[in-house]
C-alpha cells in the first residue's frame, strides 16, 4: 500500500509516523476546520517543533507554500509543498479546557460521547502520553487553516478559519512523529462548537523537498543540517 486516506472528525486527535520523503496532505472538507499540529523526532523525542525559529529564519509571520517547519536542532521536519489556503499561523497556541468551557459550555464524554467539547491542549496530551511525553514536552503548535492578523496595537484576531476544499501538503525531510487535533482555534469566534472534519491523505512515494521550499538560503542551510544528521546513511551532499 503506497497511500492511505481517512477523515478525522471534529474534536478529535491522532498521531502518526511520517517517513522521510513521504507527503501528508490535510484537507478542510467542509470549511472552517482548525488543525493543530506538533512535530517530534521519533529517534530523539527531545527534538521537537520550534515555532520561533521557523518564523525568524524565514522572515515571516504567516506560513504557506515554500516555507519549511524547523526543529529546535535547526533541522527541517518538513516543507509546505502545496497550499491552496495561503495562511497558517504558529503563534496562538492551542485552547485549553477552561477556554472551551467558557465559550461553548460544558459537554464531556459521559454526556455527549463523541460530540463532547474537546479542547486542543488535552488532545495533545492524550497523544503525547502514547510516546512517554507529557506537559513539559508541549511546544508552540502550528494551526493549519487559520489566518491570524495583528492590529496597530498588536492585538491578534482570527480573520479567516478554513475554506471548503482547501488543502495543504507537507513533504517530510526526516522521519517525524506528527501529533494533531481538530479542536477549535483559541481565537475562534464561533458560538457553537465547530464540527468540521479534516481529510487526511498519506502519499508513501519518497521524494525530496520541492525546489520551492529551497529557494531561501536559510532553508538550504537547514537541509544541510538534515544531510549531516543522515550522514551515516550516505545522504550528506553539503
Amino acid at each position: 500500500m503506497n497511500s492511505y486516506q481517512t477523515e478525522l472528525p471534529a474534536g478529535s486527535h491522532w498521531s502518526l509516523m511520517m517517513r522521510r520523503g513521504t507527503a501528508l496532505t490535510l484537507t478542510d472538507v467542509a470549511g472552517g476546520v482548525n488543525a493543530g499540529v506538533l512535530f517530534y523526532n521519533p529517534e530523539n523525542l527531545l527534538e521537537r517543533y520550534n515555532a520561533p525559529d521557523t518564523l525568524k529564519c524565514q522572515h515571516t509571520f504567516r506560513l504557506t507554500a515554500g516555507h519549511c517547519l524547523y526543529s529546535d536542532m535547526g533541522r527541517i521536519f518538513c516543507g509546505i509543498e502545496h497550499d491552496s489556503f495561503g495562511w497558517h499561523e504558529t503563534v496562538c497556541g492551542t485552547a485549553n479546557a477552561a477556554l472551551i468551557e467558557h465559550q461553548f459550555g460544558t459537554s464531556d464524554y459521559q454526556q455527549a460521547r463523541n460530540d463532547r467539547h474537546q479542547n486542543g491542549y488535552d488532545s495533545f496530551l492524550v497523544e503525547l502520553a502514547k510516546y512517554g511525553l507529557g506537559k513539559r514536552d508541549m511546544a508552540a503548535c502550528l494551526n493549519l487553516f487559520a489566518h491570524v492578523a495583528a492590529d496597530e496595537d498588536g492585538k491578534l484576531a482570527l480573520v479567516r478559519q478554513g475554506e471548503a476544499g482547501a488543502s495543504v501538503t507537507l513533504r517530510f525531510a526526516m522521519d517525524t512523529l506528527v501529533i494533531l487535533h481538530t479542536c477549535p482555534h483559541p481565537l475562534s469566534r464561533a458560538t457553537a462548537y465547530p464540527r468540521q472534519p479534516l481529510g487526511i491523505h498519506i502519499d508513501g512515494e519518497r521524494k525530496p523537498l520541492s525546489a520551492l521550499c529551497l529557494e531561501r538560503a536559510e532553508n538550504q542551510r537547514g537541509l544541510c543540517n538534515n544531510h549531516l544528521y543522515h550522514f551515516s546513511e550516505g545522504a550528506c551532499s553539503c
